[in-house]
């Protein structure tokens, strides 16, 4: 006898072709546990609405205890001739309490509300498991930039020397974009906290079970409002893979600058061993694969979202077996996310910054030139008149092959009579550091007052990424 969830209209077996194009349980079976809990809820509601039994529910209850036990170390697998995990698990009842209950579970509900639900329930898990490892990326970023506030780099726009920023400031944007990537987790699960439970194929279910009590059971915030939506709709799906995208587009500009701080040319920061590789013939590479790789994944998750917003543009009406394409995607995304999240934790917290290379760099390209720019204003000038002040400071010393602070006090004062020998107090990187000590400026002070914000926010996004709605 087949294990199929239908077919009895059917007068022969699917072709092998068509079997193997439509099975889908070698990717959905991670879903396994979630089904499960599902099948518990659905069998309490069952029994409130009179089709089962408290010794049914009792003996529902326990095989299905059992065979979540049974897939959890690997007893109870997925067959080639199981379609999907739904198939699968509803053999494996059967397997342990006989078909006269466990027959019973699947009336009021379809293939189609247990997907939205199940899918639900595993992406708002795994979402706090990855905003998790986000957080350890971002500890790793805030140990590093608090070692480095009072160290001064070169700010770059560009990629040309723009003017000098602590090198703190400079990790700490890093953290900024990872918190709105994790605060986007949060925002998002308002919206996937909702069951599709209750919606059967698309019309519902003429039985008397109780959606609301399946959601709270299942740790939801309420249900879907709409059964057709409620199966068809993958927003959910779509906007969690625009978050794990932008997620790799942020690992990959970090990735990006650490290749930049490791290369030869820049010679700011040595990756350590544990977290770099070498060459095959160059017996003195250190490759940054971590960073490279970092970069390479983000492609691959902005490919997911791109799939899947290909998969819902022309989809007609209710569920449309295209949607099976949600779950590769997503498992994906998060099993790419697990990989790197942790690497790039681990080369962010030992990379070792050379302080003293990046000091001697941060005044060069004339990079305090905005700061004489900024001078002249304070005497009185126009800024667009300081800024052409300023210009003509950079050609005289471009000209001479120097730097602005070593144009004389007579240079100067050709320039223009606002340039007096006071000037040079903000010619020095600690001075340009200094002055910009507005709330979110690269100043020391304040730089150490916006880590010390984080660090409170980062507790706060760790608190959430540890709260499991689904117990499974």
């Amino acid at each position: 006898m087949t294990s199929r969830l239908w077919g009895a209209r059917f007068t022969s077996e699917p072709s092998d072709a068509m079997a193997n194009l439509s099975a889908s349980v070698h990717f959905d079976w991670v879903l396994a546990p979630f089904d499960i809990a599902q099948s518990k809820a659905h069998a309490r509601v069952l029994n409130g609405a009179g089709l089962l039994d408290a010794s049914e529910l009792h003996l529902m209850h326990f095989g299905l205890d059992q065979l979540r036990e049974q897939v959890l170390n690997g007893f109870f697998v997925a067959t080639p001739e199981d379609e999907d995990v739904h198939t699968a698990l509803e053999r494996g009842l059967i397997e342990i309490i006989g078909g006269a209950v466990g027959g019973k579970l699947r009336a009021g509900r379809s293939r189609n509300d247990q997907v939205a639900t199940d899918l639900r329930m595993y992406l708002r898990n795994s979402a706090r498991v990855v905003a998790s490892e986000l957080v350890e990326v971002q500890n790793a970023l805030l140990a590093q930039a608090s070692a480095h506030v009072d160290h001064a780099a070169p700010g770059f726009t560009h990629l040309q020397h723009a003017q000098p920023v602590s090198f703190g400031h400079e990790l700490a944007k890093h953290i900024h974009a990872f918190s709105r990537d994790v605060e986007r987790f949060i925002d998002w699960d308002k919206r996937a906290a909702k069951s599709p439970m209750g919606s059967g194929a698309l019309a519902g279910s003429s039985l008397d079970l109780d959606p609301v009590a399946v959601a709270s059971d299942l740790g939801f915030d309420g249900v879907v409002e709409n059964s057709i939506d409620g199966v068809s709709d993958r927003d959910f799906v779509a906007e969690f893979l625009f978050i794990t995208a932008l997620v790799g587009v942020h690992l990959s500009r970090l990735g990006e600058e650490i290749c930049l701080w490791s290369s030869r040319e820049f010679g700011w920061a040595t990756l350590d061993d544990a977290w770099s590789t070498g060459s095959s013939i160059m017996p003195q590479k250190k490759n940054p694969d971590v960073a490279e790789l970092a970069r390479g994944k983000s492609g691959r998750l902005i490919g997911h979202v791109t799939a899947m917003l290909t998969v819902l543009k022309g989809l007609p009406f209710a569920y449309n077996r295209d949607l099976q394409e949600d779950k590769e995607s997503s498992i994906d995304a998060i099993e790419t996310l697990l990989l790197v999240l942790p690497a790039m934790a681990g080369t962010v917290s030992t990379l070792k910054f050379d302080v003293d290379k990046m000091l001697k760099s941060a005044p060069e390209g004339f990079a305090l030139a905005t700061d004489i720019a900024e001078w002249v204003v304070k005497q009185g000038v126009p800024f667009r008149e300081a800024h052409e002040i300023a210009g003509a400071c950079v050609r005289a010393a471009e000209a001479q092959g120097t730097d602005l602070d070593e144009l004389s006090d007579q240079q100067f004062a050709e320039i223009h009579p606002s340039l007096t020998p006071a000037v040079r107090e903000v010619l020095t990187v600690q001075g340009s550091l200094d002055a910009r000590s507005t709330i979110n400026g690269t100043a020391p002070a304040s730089v150490r007052v916006q880590l010390a914000n984080a660090q409170v926010r980062l507790g706060q996004l760790h608190d959430w990424a540890k709260v499991t709605p689904h117990d499974v």
